[in-house]
């Protein structure tokens, strides 16, 4: 049996560290990283050219408090396991990961090979069954209730009709105009609670063509103390959605932002949409080697703590004059392409992200 040339060797076995959910990292003997697999650029927010070669703490900073350790380990050539190890950087989140670092020898070469498993991303992914869960249950109850509530509204609004032809006087007719008008009123609302009737029309489309037009929809709203910042990747490929109902998916997400800032007393208030690609990205259980991620990033107040578990519930809001069907209905739209909107908030911080598959999806 023929032997494969080392290098095309050393690029299996690259594809395949870069197939796996756990980061693997490669230190050499001065502790600079030799290789990493795109799990660890992924959860480090690092790219593997700039940081092949540079030495681990430079690197990733996250690893700054534990180097006395890991220069201890590579000087006994003794590994260990650290379960539930929480890395840190200034400004940023904490990463919760089980941490192993083993010793290797390659040749005249020493070294350590660290593996990290984030447990932050199993705690998202039993949040995100939870939330397509709740999607699913708050669907069946708004189209039992609508169908509930759509039969006698019919018929109120064609007993008025009739009234108003039995009584054509003006005084009737002021009564009977108000019975019609509260009829269309509640009609349109169950309208809205059910969302499109129709299913997603998909074609191959640009993910920043879409932001870039909800981006000019605000901003032809006037809202003129809110800066929208942008910030894109453009090595992002075409995704297959369907063009109206991802715009209006992301619009309700960026006007809830809006919402939210107008309520702050001062000015000032920045609006980020950010695009990014993510690589082996599970959704609900459904692993995609590649997944869309569009963020919109707001510095208003938060959401409150009492409001957080339930914002993707329908007609549930903080503000007296909304109506809480903005955030669901996108939910709604972007879970029927496969994806799902995740959020993040503190006082200052408010992340609404939605992940979106590349590949085509008909999730219902």
């Amino acid at each position: 049996m023929a032997l494969l040339p080392r290098t095309a060797v050393r690029v299996k076995a690259d594809s395949l560290l870069d197939g796996l959910t756990s980061a693997v990292i490669c230190l050499d003997q001065n502790l600079r990283i030799a290789g990493l697999n795109s799990a660890a650029e992924q959860l480090f927010g690092v790219g593997r050219k700039h940081a092949v070669n540079e030495s681990l703490t430079q690197a990733i900073p996250h690893f700054g408090p534990q180097l006395p350790r890991i220069r201890q380990a590579l000087a006994d050539f003794a590994g260990f396991i650290e379960r539930e190890m929480r890395l840190s950087r200034h400004g940023e989140p904490p990463l919760t990961v089980d941490w192993t670092v083993t010793p290797f020898v390659d040749g005249k070469l020493r070294g350590l090979l660290m593996e990290l498993l984030p447990l932050d991303r199993h705690l998202r992914i039993t949040r995100d069954e939870w939330l397509a869960a709740q999607h699913q249950a708050s669907r069946e109850l708004i189209r039992s209730l609508a169908h509930e509530i759509k039969n006698p509204l019919g018929g109120i609004r064609g007993a008025a009709q009739l009234l108003e032809r039995e009584f054509p006087d003006s005084q009737h007719r002021e009564y009977t105009q108000v019975i019609i008008k509260e009829a269309d009123r509640l009609q349109n609302l169950v309208n809205r609670l059910l969302g499109p009737n129709r299913l997603p029309k998909k074609t191959a489309l640009n993910i920043h063509e879409v932001v870039e037009h909800v981006r000019q929809l605000v901003q032809a709203e006037g809202a003129d103390n809110i800066t929208v910042l942008r910030d894109y990747d453009p090595s992002i490929p075409d995704i297959v959605a369907d063009r109206e109902q991802l715009i209006q998916a992301v619009l309700n997400v960026v006007r809830n932002a809006l919402q939210a800032l107008a309520e702050q007393p001062k000015a000032g208030g920045v609006i980020q949409l950010r695009t990014r690609a993510r690589r082996q990205f599970t959704i609900a259980a459904n692993r995609h080697r590649l997944v869309a991620q569009i963020d919109v990033e707001d510095n208003g107040p938060g959401i409150p703590d009492e409001l957080f578990e339930k914002i993707f519930y329908p007609m549930v809001t903080g503000r007296p004059d909304g109506t809480g069907l903005g955030l669901p209905i996108a939910q709604y739209l972007i879970h029927s392409h496969g994806g799902i909107v995740e959020c993040a908030s503190r006082p200052g911080q408010t992340i609404f992200s939605i992940y979106l598959p590349f590949e085509a999806a008909s999730t219902q």
